[in-house]
């Protein structure tokens, strides 16, 4: 673009460029809190926008020794790598047929995905905490696996059934030409080319997965199964509230999923726009 005509841009469309300054600014301003109050003293009683004259790291070492961090780093990773695998791989099985097969059978399960998307999971927290009681599912994390992927499937599905219907119809009968049953057209012809959407739904339900609050704080009552945001949660609970333990407690908790969206970024904004509605 020549000089003039990137001015003539920037002055036609300067209030674009002053919104995103200001979108940055509101999303940035948190983190910056955040990240300022984990590194200053307990007694510091300064403005929670000022920067710390002294970093204080005892924070993150009281986080790291003291609270059994590492332990809910653990079972908050094996719930994330869990949900996730149930996910990835119930979510693509169900969308192949529902993408391939245009019935009204299909059409009906596709409408009633969409449905279940807008129940929230608090509406039925009873019920599923009844069912776990019976089961002898509180306090496992197998039984927190199973209900958080329960809740995140038909946002999977739906992503999957969008994605393969943008693949083209004649590569599965190229394959049932050459002999492939339908298993093997969905294995070694659609699956290779799930790997943007497949990323998209890691990242999204690894996410959530990570951060879930509501469930595990029913279902994971003893504290050496507890994840890390029912740690985080232990600074707010005490008589006098830690907000720099707090603080740091985020920090260590966030650094997973941040990393993770980092280097997986450029596929997953691949795998959302192809998954987009058509």
């Amino acid at each position: 673009m020549k000089g003039k005509t990137w001015k003539k841009y920037i002055r036609k469309h300067w209030w674009k460029y002053v919104l995103g300054v200001i979108l940055v600014f509101l999303t940035m301003m948190p983190l910056y809190v955040l990240i300022e109050m984990s590194l200053k003293e307990p007694t510091d009683l300064a403005s929670r926008l000022t920067w710390p004259n002294y970093i204080y790291f005892e924070n993150y070492i009281k986080v790291l020794k003291e609270n059994n961090m590492l332990n809910a780093y653990k079972n908050t990773l094996i719930v994330t790598i869990g949900t996730v695998t149930v996910e990835v791989f119930c979510g693509c099985l169900a969308a192949y047929p529902l993408a391939r097969k245009q019935t009204r059978f299909n059409e009906f399960i596709r409408s009633l995905i969409l449905a279940i998307m807008m129940v929230p999971a608090v509406s039925v927290l009873v019920g599923v905490y009844s069912i776990l009681s019976a089961i002898r599912g509180i306090n496992t994390l197998w039984a927190l696996i199973l209900i958080t992927a329960a809740f995140g499937l038909p946002l999977s599905i739906f992503l999957y059934t969008n994605y393969i219907t943008s693949i083209p119809r004649a590569l599965d009968e190229a394959a049932r030409i050459e002999g492939a049953n339908y298993f093997q057209c969905f294995l070694y012809i659609i699956l290779p080319q799930l790997k943007p959407v497949t990323v998209s739904v890691i990242i999204i339900k690894g996410v959530q997965a990570w951060n879930d609050y509501l469930y595990p704080s029913y279902i994971l009552q003893k504290p050496e199964l507890y994840t890390n945001v029912l740690m985080v949660k232990q600074y707010f609970s005490s008589t006098s509230s830690n907000f720099q333990g707090a603080a740091a407690c985020c920090t260590v908790a966030m650094l997973p999923a941040l990393v993770a969206y980092i280097l997986l970024n450029q596929y997953f904004i691949k795998g959302a726009i192809d998954s987009a509605v058509k």
